[in-house]
């Protein structure tokens, strides 16, 4: 067997010969031969279009400001694996990750073998190394979709729904019922189902109600409003808690953040005020609008991949304009819709930096390509570059005071940018 942890990881992108496979039947062949069960005395699902990563981050530093012992699990990582396994805010270290692979490749191995996808492998490691932790509360962030995801072997005691949008529309289906289908299949009967939109696709909710899960609504059953004072209240019915704004920035985190609060409130566990206070003023996430300073040019970095996202990034960059002009570096993989992104950024841009991904894997595609692409958006009268770090360094050389970099599309971009900005390679 593989010996250390970047041996497992190379071992593990062989071991099916597709990145991407619905299903649960090979994960739940391999579980049930590990014995696996709960992971942690409750559990938490998460999954969403955006948002996601954010609401388990708020989720994950409430919880451990009330005392909780807590594990997170989320995928992708910007720069190390190790990233996706936490547990009381640390990440896995590498023996207990080559340990977990190694038990599920032992599983995985007994007639007959199972191909694992890459995800189906860290996932069932996971769940593994949770299930020998001791945990109060596990949070487990879905991958894509939700009802044929390698996370839905758990049977949460909570499911959310960040949001509901266009992304993934070859796996998911071509509309918003149809992947609100997806997503809704994380609910368990006569269990709660968060929502953290307003007017979700009824899909979710007629899900909802034939399996009879109780659907907890933002904008009706629990609600986030702005103070006149500053800061925000959360409320539902019978409870109310004041709150500054969170530490992570960006309107929209006001409501990843209610989110995560409805989502602990509805496991109806002890959750002091203080602690929601506390957890809200220490939950962080690289790469979600992280700002940093060269040379009097600030750099902002966003994961964001999607029109969607792009359209919450756009508020956010014509609400807190630079002095100057917005370059923005744009690296997305080949199955996005590029243009889509452009269009709602175009307005709240001013120079663009098209960059390719040549180095992740099937989906990335070379900057010519990915110019090609973009023909006939705003984005053409930019400049192509081969890589994310070209880009970016061309974009800073173009830069003069008072002027913002934006760098965008994936979290093969942010961790490119990211990696060039601090040295890392």
């Amino acid at each position: 067997m593989p010996r250390t942890l970047a041996d497992w990881l190379g071992h593990i992108e062989r071991q099916h010969p597709r990145e991407i496979e619905m299903g649960l039947e090979r994960a739940r062949a391999v579980a049930e031969r590990l014995r696996l069960r709960r992971p942690a005395r409750r559990t938490i699902a998460v999954a969403g279009t955006n948002g996601k990563g954010s609401t388990v981050a708020f989720i994950e530093a409430i919880a451990r400001a009330a005392g909780w012992r807590v594990g997170a699990y989320t995928s992708p990582h910007l720069f190390d694996y190790n990233e996706r396994v936490r547990v009381d805010g640390r990440p896995a270290d590498d023996a207990a990750l080559v340990e977990a692979f190694a038990a599920i490749e032992t599983a995985r191995l007994a007639a007959p073998a199972v191909p694992l996808t890459y995800f189906e492998f860290g996932t069932l490691a996971a769940l593994w190394l949770f299930a020998r932790q001791r945990l109060d509360l596990a949070v487990l962030e879905v991958g894509l979709g939700g009802r044929l995801d390698a996370v839905n072997l758990v049977d949460a005691d909570v499911a959310v729904i960040t949001t509901v949008d266009l992304d993934h529309q070859d796996w998911l289906g071509a509309d918003r019922e149809a992947i609100g289908h997806e997503k809704a299949g994380i609910a368990r009967a006569w269990k709660p189902l968060v929502l953290g939109e307003d007017d979700p696709p009824s899909s979710v909710l007629g899900h909802a109600y034939a399996i009879g899960a109780s659907a907890i609504r933002a904008g009706s059953d629990f609600m986030f409003e702005p103070l006149a004072g500053g800061g925000w209240r959360w409320r539902e019915v019978g409870y109310a808690v004041d709150l500054p704004d969170p530490r992570l920035p960006g309107a929209v985190q006001r409501r990843n953040a209610a989110t995560a609060i409805a989502a602990l409130r509805a496991l109806r566990r002890s959750l002091p005020k203080a602690a929601i206070v506390a957890g809200l003023a220490s939950a962080e996430l690289p790469a979600r609008l992280q700002r940093l300073q060269r040379d009097g040019v600030e750099i902002v970095v966003d994961v964001g991949h999607n029109p969607q996202a792009a359209r919450v990034l756009a508020d956010w960059l014509r609400a807190t304009p630079p002095s100057g002009r917005t370059h923005a570096v744009y690296a997305a993989l080949a199955d996005k819709d590029a243009a889509g992104v452009v269009a709602a950024l175009e307005h709240a841009v001013d120079a663009w930096y098209l960059a390719g991904l040549p180095d992740a894997g099937p989906r990335g595609q070379e900057g010519s390509a990915f110019a090609a692409r973009l023909a006939g958006t705003a984005a053409a009268r930019g400049s192509v570059h081969a890589t994310v770090a070209a880009a970016l360094a061309a974009a800073l050389g173009s830069a003069a005071h008072g002027d913002r970099v934006l760098v965008a599309g994936s979290f093969h971009t942010a961790a490119a940018a990211l990696a060039k900005l601090h040295g890392r390679h």
